[in-house]
């Protein structure tokens, strides 16, 4: 071996000795220390601790930010501290570190390797502190932002339109807060709230929509037609159009029963005869107002409001006598061409039977102290041979034996006859007269009773 040979060898030994020096000091220098090219969240860690790279994270997490756009406008800007996000990254770096080989630190130090640390702590207090403030900027954006409307079926004076929807422009912030809370506790940076502008979601030619205006402009066009009293009675259309409803959230279609209701109210205030005095045209006397009584009747309202939704949902015009309850028929006048007339201050009595006169006679009515009431009565019952009995104005009591006895209303008053009686007519009433019944002359009192019908109205006035 030659000198020359020998420096080689040398050098060579020096080589490899300073090689494996380096080698084994990095291998050592590794196992605490984070490879190059080691980015943990974006951060740098190459050739730190585990403390130092920590300390780093911390440091530069404290600048970050979490932005709420609208599209590329940047409309709010959070420091990520401030929603309550605090990090602790050292068991995943520790854990990190560990997974590291230092042994191959020369061959893994060429690559970039990098981290996803998500280990965070968040105070939901904090977090729900900025959220209410948030919900609040973003309440004052939406003052001068539109809703978003869908389509809708209106009501006009004259019927039924389709209104346009209207597109949105205001955020849903109630979605926005549930959507940020979510994107936070997963360690986003962003929320886009343009997300949550809703639009229409029924629009002007939504064919169901359509339908149900069709549907509505056919049923609303039904007609209501009532007999009161003999007068035909036609409901204005713009007020059977007023009396349907649409509701768009379940696009049914109903009718306002207060609405009705509060209509046929109306017309039992002008037609019932149960409150109504009735003008009649007497014989002697010309017309006069009989107040009402017993032979009357009142317009049912809640069964006909009842009915006439069913109708008119149906699509089925309505034209009838509306639901009524009493002892007349609602439809007809209630005074035709068979009845008894007794006019008071002439103290007399007639039957008129199919427009004509039947029958009259001069009658005693009720004395002073117990006066015949006035009103529209009617013979609800005919008895044969019957006593009838009271008390006398001084408390006794009385029984008097009729042949005829026709009661009027339901305190007692009827037509019979009265052989007690001497004379009829004229003042008489006033010092013999009876206790509220028409006396009548028993050679008349059998006809009357023959020739009346149960139900005859009875005017007395």
């Amino acid at each position: 071996m030659n000198k020359q040979t020998k420096i080689i060898g040398i050098l060579l030994l020096v080589l490899v000795v300073m090689l494996g020096g380096v080698y084994f000091y990095q291998r050592n220098f590794f196992t605490t220390h984070f490879l190059p090219k080691t980015y943990a969240n974006n951060t740098d860690i190459s050739e730190l601790t585990v403390a130092q790279a920590e300390k780093k994270m911390l440091e530069r997490n404290k600048s970050q930010v979490y932005e709420i756009k609208e599209g590329k406008e940047v409309i709010e800007t959070l420091p990520k501290e401030s929603l309550g996000i605090h990090y602790d990254f050292r068991d995943d770096l520790k854990k990190a570190m560990k997974q590291q080989k230092p042994s191959r630190w020369f061959l893994d130090s060429r690559q970039k390797k990098q981290l996803i640390l998500t280990n965070h702590n968040l105070n939901e207090q904090e977090l729900q502190t900025q959220l209410n403030q948030l919900k609040e900027k973003l309440d004052k954006i939406n003052e001068e932002r539109q809703p978003a409307q869908n389509a809708s079926i209106e009501k006009t004076e004259v019927g039924f339109e389709i209104k346009p929807e209207v597109n949105g422009t205001a955020i849903d912030t109630g979605e926005v807060m549930a959507a940020l809370t979510k994107s936070i506790q997963a360690g986003e940076s962003t929320l886009d709230v343009s997300h949550f502008v809703h639009q229409p979601t029924v629009k002007a030619n939504d064919p169901k929509l359509k339908e149900k205006l069709t549907q509505l402009e056919k049923i609303s066009n039904q007609t209501v037609s009532y007999t009161l009293s003999g007068e035909k009675i036609d409901v204005p259309k713009e007020t059977v159009t007023s009396w349907f409803i649409y509701n768009p959230e379940s696009q049914e279609i109903d009718i306002d029963q207060e609405a009705t209701k509060a209509y046929l109210a109306s017309l039992g205030q002008k037609y019932n005869t149960s409150t109504n005095p009735t003008k009649f045209k007497s014989t002697k006397r010309g017309e006069v107002t009989v107040p009402a009584g017993t032979y009357s009747w009142t317009l049912a309202v809640d069964t006909e409001a009842a009915a006439l939704r069913e109708d008119l949902l149906a699509g089925n015009s309505v034209n009838r006598v509306p639901a009524f309850q009493g002892s007349a028929p609602a439809g007809a006048p209630l005074i035709g061409n068979t009845y008894i007339e007794i006019d008071m201050s002439n103290q007399h009595m007639y039957f008129y039977k199919n427009g004509k006169l039947e029958l009259e006679t001069d009658i005693v009515s009720g004395k002073p102290t117990t006066p015949t009431p006035h009103g529209v009565f009617y013979v609800w019952d005919k008895v044969k041979d019957t006593t009838l009995r009271g008390t006398n104005d001084d408390g006794s009591k009385y029984a008097s034996p009729v042949d005829y006895w026709m009661p009027i209303d339901w305190t007692g008053v009827g037509i019979h006859d009265s052989p007690w009686q001497p004379a009829y007519g004229g003042q008489l009433w006033e010092t013999i007269g009876s206790h509220g019944c028409i006396n009548t002359p028993p050679s008349l009192a059998g006809n009357l009773f023959n020739a009346v019908e149960v139900g005859t109205p009875v005017l007395v006035f």
